[in-house]
């Protein structure tokens, strides 16, 4: 398993959020590369399909896209995205070796219901979502509680990083950058 070094200053890296409408059929993903002291320093943008399976690979091809060895870390806003395109943090992990954080905010009984609502063929989906970890439940400085799945770095690594980049509430500031500009190009 790897460390995240956060003895060090500068670490970078690359969170990303979604947004969506309704009447849309993809899906903006935008990434932020931000250091841990809150300084910005890149971006890269991606598509996913609403309800697709794509989700997984666009966050790889953003990576390679960004060509950032720099990058030590993927946070990830959700691991359910895109009205249920599921990505595989494990997969993400193995392909890319840097520690993957995914947090979401809200408990929830999970979605197996939601698909088969949603899918006249859903097996295949509740198949990937049922490949998932549990989620984790960690109390941040800020009194917020968060959810996590987390591959390839330990949970308290990731507690200490997310109270490092959460200085209010509970969305850590490079995924609400990463959701600031994926809804400003949804619009644009």
């Amino acid at each position: 398993m790897r460390h995240l070094h956060l003895e060090k200053k500068g670490i970078r890296g690359l969170a990303i959020a979604e947004s969506f409408t309704q009447h849309s059929k993809k899906s903006i993903l935008a990434g932020v590369v931000m250091r841990r002291d809150l300084i910005i320093d890149g971006f890269v943008i991606g598509k996913t399909t609403l309800s697709g399976d794509d989700a997984t690979d666009e966050i790889l091809r953003m990576y390679e896209k960004l060509n950032r060895p720099d990058v030590s870390y993927v946070l990830i806003s959700g691991v359910i995205i895109s009205l249920y395109n599921i990505i595989d943090i494990q997969k993400l992990y193995k392909k890319l070796q840097i520690p993957i954080i995914a947090i979401t905010y809200n408990d929830s009984s999970g979605i197996e219901d939601a698909l088969k609502y949603h899918f006249n063929d859903a097996q295949s989906k509740i198949d990937e979502y049922k490949k998932l970890e549990e989620r984790t439940r960690i109390k941040l400085d800020t009194n917020f509680d968060v959810y996590i799945r987390n591959e390839g770095c330990t949970l308290s690594d990731v507690q200490k990083l997310l109270n490092e980049l959460t200085p209010q509430g509970s969305i850590p500031e490079p995924i609400r950058v990463a959701q600031l500009l994926a809804r400003t190009i949804l619009l644009d």
